[in-house]
């Protein structure tokens, strides 16, 4: 098979009008081609993506260059940091001889750059600090985060009316608990009064549950200052987009709560941007690395939700991607949403290994360039299988890509170069300031207090009144009994009398 067939084939299928994220160059058997490079069209990046492959193939490099090229073209970004081996695309590459041996191979040149980043968290790591308040989550998500029954589920949402009507700001978990402990004691008759009754057994079950992931820090993420979603999309002055890096590496053992966090954060885009359509470029991508943790641990009714935005989610202009092991770690249902495809190479040690690898090429659109199931395992680092959408929708040919390099750091980066791009955040003072505002929690506190200290006078007034009651009875139960005393010595009295007259003693 000529080569020449080959370019043509690449130079049809990677031709595209509008603009385009260059990543790298085309090979075949095992040789890049001179001029053929493998392009991607920024209009169908807000159609999600997948980028696979066995762990230390390159899956997190060809995360950053895809970050990097959407900044640059002046798409935001949003990147799970989960390992911590993200946080070098925040400082511009210091080059390298085997970065410039890659880019004479692929034939394209390489520039450092030095790209607009904000460290955001939702735990005790320094950044810019990610909240939703309770309310803002709504009794649905809440619902579905707690993985609660239908009737469970109604009890929430009864509770968010509850404080709707009464003005009752659910801002954080205790919040929410303390409207759960008000409701099945003191406030029990204020609420069955109104709603209807509500089963102990139900809101022990709530509770339970809450307890459950507050135990993986979940209260890091409840409360305020609440995260606007609209400064995820923030430009530099050059038009960069800003990379926003999610450092998450002490939360690897807390999946529950990621993927709490992640179900909020594209519920609240979803709910805030407006409908796009068709766009030029996405107003956002969200890369989310190690995604089989949020597959793992999520409930059905979770991967319904997921599966949904997944779906809807593009109309309003953001892409998803997900970054895992194989493709297989993803739903089917979300799998086939995905238009653009990078698969690094995997590892065959064992029979269901080789079958894996099988499937895993059953993906991937048909090509007579390439022996997928076999050169899947012989890719080398930093290449990959390569399939996207043309800007009309179809897929592209597969093709085995060399990646380019990173124009930023591969490594990570210092406390002190931490602390610098933290400390020039326009944004970090806003939402790093603590705010502890009265609530639900400090006003149901407020109102037991107060129904606390009236106790001692109600009981009075009340002592009072039965005292009064009684005496009351006593005295109506006296002038009867004296009445009917009376009544009875009259009555002798007379019999006697008359007994008397009658001669009988």
């Amino acid at each position: 098979m000529s080569n020449q067939k080959f370019k043509d084939a690449i130079q049809a299928g990677y031709s595209f009008e509008g603009k385009t994220l260059m990543i790298g160059g085309a090979m075949v058997g095992g040789e890049t081609q001179t001029g053929s490079f493998v392009e991607i069209p920024l209009s169908t990046m807000n159609r999600h993506g997948l980028i696979a492959g066995a762990t230390g193939t390159g899956k997190t490099k060809t995360m950053q260059l895809l970050a990097e090229k959407l900044s640059v073209a002046g798409t935001p970004v949003l990147v799970m940091d989960i390992k911590g081996d993200l946080s070098g695309v925040s400082q511009p590459s210091a080059g390298h001889k085997k970065i410039d041996e890659r880019h004479t191979a692929i034939g394209l040149d390489w520039n450092a750059e030095n790209l607009p980043v904000e460290f955001v968290t939702i735990s005790d790591q320094p950044g810019t600090k990610l909240r939703a308040t309770v309310s803002e989550f709504g009794p649905v998500l809440i619902s579905k985060i707690l993985e609660l029954n239908d009737t469970q589920g109604s009890v929430v949402s009864m509770i968010f009316k509850y404080c709707d009507d009464r003005d009752l700001p659910l801002l954080d978990l205790k919040d929410f608990k303390k409207v759960l402990q008000y409701i099945n004691g003191d406030g029990k008759e204020d609420i069955e009064s109104e709603y209807g009754s509500v089963s102990s057994a139900s809101t022990g079950a709530i509770m339970r549950k809450i307890i459950e992931i507050e135990e993986q820090g979940a209260e890091k993420i409840f409360g305020e200052k609440s995260f606007d979603v609209e400064d995820l999309i923030r430009k530099n002055d050059e038009g960069k987009g800003y990379i926003s890096v999610l450092r998450l590496t002490d939360l690897q053992a807390k999946p529950k709560l990621f993927s709490t966090f992640m179900l909020c954060l594209l519920a609240e885009v979803y709910e805030k941007f407006p409908e796009e359509g068709d766009v030029e470029q996405p107003k956002l991508c969200i890369f989310i690395d190690e995604a089989h943790l949020i597959f793992d641990q999520s409930s059905k009714a979770l991967l319904d939700q997921l599966e949904s935005i997944v779906k809807l989610i593009r109309s309003k202009g953001v892409g998803i991607y997900f970054v895992t092991q194989t493709p297989k770690d993803v739903p089917a249902a979300i799998l086939s949403q995905l238009g653009l495809k990078v698969q690094h190479a995997l590892r065959a040690f064992t029979a269901n290994d080789r079958k894996a690898i099988k499937l895993t090429a059953q993906n991937y659109p048909e090509t007579e360039f390439y022996d997928v199931d076999e050169l899947l395992t012989n890719l080398g680092i930093g290449e990959a299988f390569v399939t996207a959408l043309s800007e009309k929708g179809n897929p592209t040919p597969l093709v085995h890509t060399m990646l380019c390099a990173p124009a930023t750091r591969m490594d990570t980066i210092t406390d002190a170069e931490l602390g610098a791009v933290i400390s020039s955040s326009s944004i970090a003072g806003k939402y790093n300031e603590e705010v502890d505002r009265d609530s639900a929690y400090e006003i149901l506190e407020e109102k037991i207090e107060k129904a606390k200290e009236s106790e001692p006078e109600k009981v009075k007034e009340k002592t009072k009144k039965t005292a009064k009651k009684e005496k009351s009875l006593v005295d109506k139960l006296s002038k009867n009994t004296m009445a009917r005393q009376i009544g009875r010595t009259v009555a002798r009295e007379a019999t006697r009398g008359l007994l008397g007259i009658l001669g009988i003693k």
